[in-house]
């Protein structure tokens, strides 16, 4: 494989974990911000039967595509800690995004495009 084909494969994924993270972390402040007070002061628990395994599937998908990244990118291990850590903080989603996109807008520069 060509260097230009690596890196658009790499900004190909960390696109899509750019993607991934923002959906964990929405999910996550939609289950914490919304449905988790409806269901206590308020007595609402639908939008907590509804959101939780929404976001239980968004976590699991993050973590799987996170695991994909790192045995085929050249990351740190601090970056991976950080990658790892950001599903577990609510706003870390969006806080990762955002060194992703720094990440990719980086790759784009060296290709030159």
């Amino acid at each position: 494989m060509n260097r230009t084909t690596h890196n658009r494969e790499e900004r190909a994924r960390l696109r899509k974990m750019r993607y991934a993270s923002l959906l964990e972390g929405t999910t996550l402040l939609l289950l914490l911000g919304v449905a988790v007070p409806l269901k206590h002061l308020a007595g609402q628990a639908g939008m907590v039967a509804v959101m939780g395994p929404l976001h239980g599937v968004a976590f699991l998908l993050y973590f799987w595509m996170t695991m994909q990244t790192l045995a085929v990118s050249d990351w740190t291990r601090g970056d991976a800690l950080r990658m790892v850590l950001a599903a577990l903080v609510p706003l870390g989603g969006f806080v990762n995004e955002r060194m992703l996109a720094r990440r990719e807008a980086a790759l784009a520069a060296r290709a030159g495009e």
